[in-house]
């Protein structure tokens, strides 16, 4: 079927299939949630982890209301793929991977970038596939946007002039959707290919496989498809032997004949677009704002010294900001637990209320409101631009340490959790690539660290200490986070030149122009997390505190003689630190103390670290049950910030210092305590070999740089 040639109408009998395709960050995504009212279903796509998602448009028109099934594909700058990740694309508009072929594609392009974005348009209509193009953000294109007729005329296809943000066009956008679907527009890419390369996809036409012509495309455009996807690299799966035959001959025959084949195909493309780029968008002014705001936050040193400067703000209104919230919390739960513990006679059933649900899981979430702080200030900075600007700031680190560019967008995602954060590498091209940032992704500060370091910091370290004329709280906050970053960088530079040795690749990236945050996209972030937080606060680790409580509780030690209350204050002390001292906890605490002692860490922090195993949270809820039952609490305003500031050792001195404070938190930082990132990871490489490197290595530089710290301090004159 040539690319000019009308399909046939859409069968009535069925729902029509519009897939949404387009570059990252055109606002695609807000577009769809605009189109579809956010009615979305999310799944995998056939055989492919990759996320799906998909939502019902309903038009109406002079035959009533038409309802649609509208697809989201993965956003991707061209067609061209190396992975099966990126090959979805192609699948999906083809209609190659068990889905149906859609009627219709809507693509999604950039008002400000539009020649560049231009090029997957043009890959698309060469297939021959019926086309709708959204001008999108055009109300950031400044004076003189592009015009849509004139994209239309030069491609043949309708462009609607649109803004997902504000909603301008839609309403036209829908118009021309159920146009479209009732009279399929073919398009016209009149690309002069050079005479070499068109003798190239002619040799490599007659090698496509059945399934790929049965998908009625244009052949040219799968042949042109094959020459820039498939080479002795490529990690695509079910693909014709035959087809990898005639695309290795051919390269092979033009890399002999000293032609770049991947040049002259693409070159071709922009040769095109580049030509008509005067009747579509006249070059912007000599510098916008957007540049000259770039000119300053991506220079090599002030950039990145402007980064730092923000994140000790953000993290220093973490405790300031917060800290009423959190106080508020820690009197409610500490009221509710004495309300609790009033009402009831003392027992197990009393204990593990009070103690182990009530003080635990109370500890926990006494956290919320910094988790809140910290996904506003993300939402902000993301949804403003400036998350790239501060990918392009850390490429240039990453490059010299053999990490791909692309890398970072994960590791970013590595802040909020590790396992979506690992899913998200499942775009990256090269296996070694995925599987090195795998590897490192655990090392960023995610969000369950947060409450630790919290726990740690607001109770070692007076919130009026300074360091010089910084807050000390805040500069402490700020450093974890840039230990982690530096050492998932040098862990990176380490692994890839030792056990993942492999070529760098140039990364490709886009600047999205600065913008005013959404507060509703804002909101929403912010609204996901807190109640990712919460489910596993009402789940994994209440189901992990009432674990910990009852190897806490049992074998229980016998009260003292007249029973407990008649006991005096200080015999019942000592009564409670002796149930927990032989509990089953307890012993197991004693059992890893050799090991941990050198790390500034007693039997209790050990057990704590263990139950941290499940999910690094569970530290402050096991920590909060152990001085929940290890002494009493005269007041409701009690907080375990204040009992561990006031645990005292058997000679008087203090049992917790700022130097095993920051010895726990480098460990915290660095050990892979996290049962569902081993998990994710096994599952994305298939076996227990990486999962296991991980844990090791961690663990063991977990162990490693505490050793240094604690002992290093005291070699120093600190006090342990």
């Amino acid at each position: 079927m040539s690319c000019h040639e009308a399909p046939a109408r859409i069968d009535p009998t069925r729902r029509p299939l519009v897939a949404l395709v387009g570059n990252p960050n055109v606002g695609k995504t807000l577009l769809f949630n605009r189109l579809t009212g956010q009615n979305a279903r999310v799944g995998n796509y056939p055989g492919i982890t990759v996320e799906r998602r998909s939502g019902e448009l309903k038009l109406r028109g002079p035959e009533g209301v038409t309802r649609i099934e509208l697809v989201d594909i993965p956003g991707a700058y061209s067609l061209s793929a190396r992975s099966p990740e990126e090959q979805i694309a192609l699948d999906a508009l083809l209609g190659l991977a068990g889905d149906p072929r859609p009627d219709l594609v809507l693509v999604v392009l950039d008002a400000t970038k539009l020649v560049r974005n231009l090029y997957l348009a043009l890959q698309i209509i060469e297939l021959g596939l019926p086309v709708v193009l959204a001008l999108n953000l055009y109300d950031e294109a400044g004076d003189d946007p592009p015009d849509p007729r004139s994209v239309s005329h030069l491609l043949g296809v309708p462009c609607v002039a649109t803004s997902a943000r504000t909603g301008l066009g839609i309403a036209a956008l829908r118009k021309a959707v159920l146009g479209a679907l009732d009279s399929p527009p073919i398009g016209q890419a009149p690309v002069v290919y050079p005479p070499a390369a068109q003798a190239d996809v002619a040799a490599v036409i007659a090698a496509l496989p059945a399934p790929w012509r049965a998908a009625h495309a244009n052949d040219a455009a799968l042949a042109r498809w094959a020459l820039l996807s498939v080479d002795d690299e490529d990690e695509l799966e079910g693909l014709d032997p035959g087809l990898r035959a005639a695309v290795g001959q051919r390269r092979a025959s033009a890399q002999s004949a000293g032609r770049d084949l991947d040049l002259e195909l693409v070159g071709a493309r922009y040769a095109f677009l580049d030509a008509h780029a005067a009747d579509l968008h006249r070059p912007p002014p000599a510098r916008n704002l957007t540049e000259r705001i770039d000119k300053v936050l991506l220079h090599p040193v002030v950039g990145f010294a402007l980064f730092l400067g923000l994140m000790l703000v953000v993290f220093q209104a973490l405790f300031s900001w917060s800290d009423p919230a959190i106080g508020l919390i820690e009197d409610t739960v500490g009221w509710l637990g004495a309300s609790v513990g009033g009402l009831l006679p003392d027992g197990h059933l009393t204990s593990l209320l009070v103690d182990g649900i009530i003080g635990g899981v109370g500890s926990v979430i006494v956290f919320l409101p910094q988790i809140l702080l910290l996904f506003l200030f993300i939402g902000i900075l993301e949804d403003s631009g400036y998350m790239a600007r501060v990918a392009y700031l850390m490429d240039r680190i990453m490059r010299a340490l053999g990490l791909h560019g692309r890398a970072f967008v994960p590791m970013l995602s590595g802040f909020a959790c590790a396992v979506p954060a690992i899913l998200a590498t499942r775009t990256m091209e090269r296996k070694r690539d995925r599987t090195l940032t795998m590897m490192v992704i655990p090392l960023m500060t995610c969000s369950a660290r947060l409450p630790v370091y919290t726990l740690v910091i607001g109770a070692l370290f007076a919130p009026s200490a300074e360091w010089g004329a910084m807050p000390v709280q805040g500069l402490l906050m700020v450093a974890m986070y840039v230990f982690s970053v530096v050492v998932a960088l040098l862990a990176a530079g380490v692994i890839g030149r030792t056990v993942l040795k492999g070529q760098r690749v140039p990364l490709i990236l886009e600047l999205p122009p600065y913008r005013l945050p959404l507060p509703k996209s804002v909101f929403r972030l912010m609204i996901e997390r807190s109640k990712v937080f919460l489910k596993e606060a009402g789940t994994v680790i209440l189901a992990c505190t009432v674990l910990m409580w009852g190897l806490l509780r049992f074998p229980g030690t016998p009260e003292p003689l007249g029973g407990l209350e008649a006991a005096s204050a200080e015999v019942q002390a000592d009564w409670r630190a002796e149930q927990i001292e032989n509990s089953a906890a307890g012993h197991l605490g004693k059992f890893i103390e050799p090991a941990i002692r050198p790390l500034g860490f007693d039997w209790q922090i050990g057990v704590g670290i263990v139950g941290a195993f499940a999910a690094r949270e569970v530290f402050v809820s096991t920590m909060g049950v152990v001085y929940g039952l290890g002494e009493e609490v005269d007041e409701e305003t009690d907080s375990l910030r204040e009992k561990l500031r006031d645990a005292k050792k058997p000679d008087g001195s203090a049992a917790y210092t700022p130097l095993m404070g920051l010895s726990l938190m480098v460990f915290f930082a660095l050990a892979c305590q996290c049962m569902s990132t081993l998990a994710a990871v096994k599952r994305e490489t298939g076996g227990w070999r990486w999962p296991t490197f991980l844990f090791v290595y961690m663990t063991a530089l977990a162990w490693v740089c505490s050793f240094v710290i604690y002992q290093g301090g005291k070699l120093l004159g600190f006090a342990g």
